[in-house]
C-alpha cells in the first residue's frame, strides 16, 4: 500500500511496510511514538518538493477544492504507476474519486487512513529527513497567510460586506443621534422650555440654537434661513415671557458644540445612505426595486451575505427578523407571524390590516425570485424587479377593489327603495326619559327582607310536615288493613252471642269469662 502525504514544502509518497499491524485501529498510535517505530510501519519513498510559494498555493487550493493539480498528476503517473497493483491511500475522499476517473489508480479512504495520516504527520521530521522543524513551521506559516488572503481576494461575497457594514452603521447612526437630540433639548429646555413645543424638527431645532445660543438674543437674531416667518415670530414673542432658568456662557457653549455634533452626524447621516443606495443598486438592483435598499440591506444582513439569502426559500425570506414570535408561536401552540423585516417594505405599508398578510406572502415569493436572479445571474437590468413589483401592485388592486365592488353591488339593490312620502306625526314629549335615575329606589327595606326570609321558612316547614305524612301514610297502610279483619270479626261474635237466648247466672257468667279469655288471647296474638 502507497499513502499520499501532503504537506507545506511538497508531496509525499510513503510506502507501508507491515500492513498487519494497520488493522488494528485503536492501537495503532502506539506504532508512531517514536521515528524508530514509525520507520517500522512506513518508508518515505519519494518527496516532491514545491520550488515556491506559488505552486505551493496552486497545490493547496487544487487539494480544498477536490482537484488534480498538474504537479501532482505527474508525481503519481511517474511513481504510482509503476506499482498500478497497490492501493493509495488518500486524506480526501473527493480528491481520490478524481484520482481514479483520470488515472485508473484504486484508491482507498477509511477510518484507518486517518489514523495512519495523523501517527505520520505527529513523526514527519523522522521520517522526511533535510526538513528542520523552523524551516516546516515557516513553511506552514507563509502557505496558511498566502492561502486566507488567495481566499479573501477571489471570495464572491466580499461586496456583500460592504452593504452589511454600512446597513449596520447606519442603525449605530439612527441610536446616537436619538439619544445625542433627546440630550440636548433635555439639556436647553432648562433654559428655553418653549422653543421644543414651537419646532418639531430635531435637525432645526440644533440648528438654530448653535446660532442663537442664549434665548434673549432672539429678538436680535435673525433665523429667516432655518425657520419660516410664521414659527419665527412665535419663537421671538416665546422667547420674552419663557419660564426658563438663566444660564452661564459655558453651559451654552458645551449646548452649542453638542448641537454641532448632532449636525455633523445627520449630515455624515445622509451621505451614508446614498453610497449604500448607490451599492444596493450596484449588487442587487432587483431586489432594491422590489424591497428598497434599507430592507434589502437588512435582509442580507440578517442572512450573512447575498448568496446566502439566495439559497432560502421563500417562506424563509418571509419571516426574517421574526425567528423569537416563529419559535414563541410554535412552543405555545398560537398564530405564527405573518411577516419579519419584509414589513418595512413599502408595499405591504399600504395595504389594509385584513390584506397585509397576502400581500407579504406573495412580495416574499417574487423577492426570493429576485434575489435568486441578482446573485446568480449575469445581467445587472433591473427590469425583473420592475415586473414583479408591477404585479404584486396589481394584485393589491385587486384586493382592495373586490371589497369596493361588493359593497357597490349590495348599495345598487338597496337603493332601489320606495319614494319619499312625508307623514307628520304629533309626538308627545316624555319627561321621565329626562332623569337617569330610577323612578323606585332599588335598595330593600330591612323589614321587607325579614318578612321575605320568614315566607320561606314557614314555606320549608310546610314542605317537610308534608313529606312527612306521605311517609307516615304509605307505613300505616298495611296495619290499618289488618284491623279492619279483626274488627269485623268481633262484631260477628257479639251478633251470635247475642242472638242465643239468655242463660242462667252461672253460665252468663262462663260465658263471659270466655269472652275475656279469647279477648286476652286475640290481643296478645296482635301484639
Amino acid at each position: 500500500m502507497l499513502v499520499l502525504f501532503e504537506t507545506a514544502a511538497g508531496y509525499a509518497i510513503f510506502k507501508v511496510l507491515n500492513e498487519k499491524k494497520l488493522q488494528e485501529v485503536d492501537s495503532l498510535w502506539k506504532e508512531f511514538e517514536t521515528p524508530e517505530k514509525a520507520n517500522k510501519i512506513v518508508k518515505l519513498k519519494h518527496f516532491e518538493k514545491f520550488q515556491d510559494t506559488t505552486e505551493a498555493l496552486a497545490a493547496s487550493t487544487a487539494l480544498v477544492e477536490g482537484k488534480l493539480s498538474k504537479n501532482l498528476k505527474k508525481i503519481l503517473k511517474k511513481i504510482v504507476a509503476k506499482d498500478a497493483h497497490e492501493q493509495l491511500a488518500v486524506a480526501d475522499a473527493k480528491l481520490g474519486g478524481v484520482i481514479k476517473d483520470k488515472l485508473n489508480l484504486s484508491c482507498i479512504h477509511s477510518p484507518m487512513v486517518t489514523e495512519l495520516m495523523r501517527g505520520i504527520r505527529s513523526q514527519i521530521e523522522g521520517l522526511i529527513t533535510g526538513l528542520p522543524s523552523r524551516e516546516m513551521a515557516a513553511m506552514c506559516l507563509g502557505l496558511a497567510h498566502s492561502l486566507s488572503r488567495y481566499k479573501l481576494k477571489f471570495s464572491p461575497d466580499k461586496v456583500d460586506t460592504m452593504i452589511i457594514q454600512a446597513i449596520s452603521l447606519l442603525d449605530d447612526l439612527d441610536k446616537e443621534l436619538n439619544n445625542y437630540i433627546m440630550r440636548c433639548r433635555e439639556w436647553y429646555g432648562w433654559h428655553f422650555p418653549e422653543l421644543g413645543k414651537i419646532i418639531t424638527d430635531n435637525l432645526t431645532y440644533c440648528k438654530c440654537v448653535r446660532k442663537v445660543g442664549d434665548r434673549t438674543n432672539f429678538a436680535s437674531s435673525d433665523v429667516s434661513d432655518i425657520l419660516p416667518e410664521e414659527i419665527e415670530e412665535d419663537v421671538k414673542a416665546a422667547a420674552e415671557i419663557s419660564m426658563g432658568t438663566e444660564v452661564s456662557e459655558e453651559d451654552i457653549n458645551n449646548i452649542i458644540h453638542l448641537c454641532d455634533q448632532v449636525i455633523e452626524i445627520s449630515e455624515y447621516r445622509t451621505q451614508l445612505y446614498d453610497y449604500l443606495k448607490n451599492r444596493m443598486m450596484a449588487i442587487a438592483p432587483n431586489l432594491t426595486v422590489m424591497v428598497g435598499e434599507l430592507v434589502g440591506a437588512r435582509l442580507i444582513a440578517h442572512a450573512g451575505s447575498l448568496l446566502n439569502l439566495a439559497k432560502h426559500p421563500a417562506s424563509t425570506v418571509q419571516l426574517l427578523g421574526a425567528e423569537k414570535a416563529l419559535f414563541r408561536a410554535l412552543k405555545t401552540k398560537r398564530d405564527t407571524p405573518k411577516f419579519g423585516l419584509i414589513y418595512h417594505a413599502s408595499l405591504v405599508g399600504q395595504t389594509n390590516t385584513k390584506n397585509k398578510g397576502k400581500i407579504s406572502r406573495m412580495l416574499a415569493a417574487k423577492t426570493a425570485l429576485t434575489i435568486r436572479y441578482d446573485a446568480l445571474g449575469e445581467s445587472t437590468s433591473a427590469e425583473m424587479g420592475a415586473e414583479n413589483r408591477l404585479k404584486v401592485e396589481t394584485r393589491l388592486r385587486l384586493l382592495e377593489e373586490r371589497g369596493i365592488r361588493r359593497i357597490s353591488g349590495t348599495g345598487k339593490a338597496l337603493a332601489r327603495t320606495d319614494k319619499y312620502q312625508n307623514k307628520s306625526e304629533v309626538k308627545i314629549f316624555d319627561p321621565s326619559g329626562d332623569s337617569t335615575l330610577p323612578a323606585v329606589s332599588k335598595k330593600r327595606k330591612i323589614q321587607e327582607v325579614e318578612d321575605q326570609d320568614t315566607e320561606v321558612a314557614v314555606k320549608a316547614k310546610k314542605l317537610k310536615a308534608e313529606m312527612k305524612e306521605e311517609t307516615t301514610v304509605e307505613d300505616d297502610e298495611p296495619v290499618k288493613k289488618k284491623k279492619k279483619k279483626k274488627d269485623k270479626e268481633k262484631q260477628a261474635e257479639e251478633e251470635e252471642v247475642l242472638n242465643e237466648e239468655p242463660p242462667t247466672s252461672p253460665t252468663v257468667e262462663n260465658t263471659e269469662k270466655k269472652k275475656k279469655k279469647k279477648k286476652k288471647t286475640k290481643d296478645e296474638d296482635e301484639d
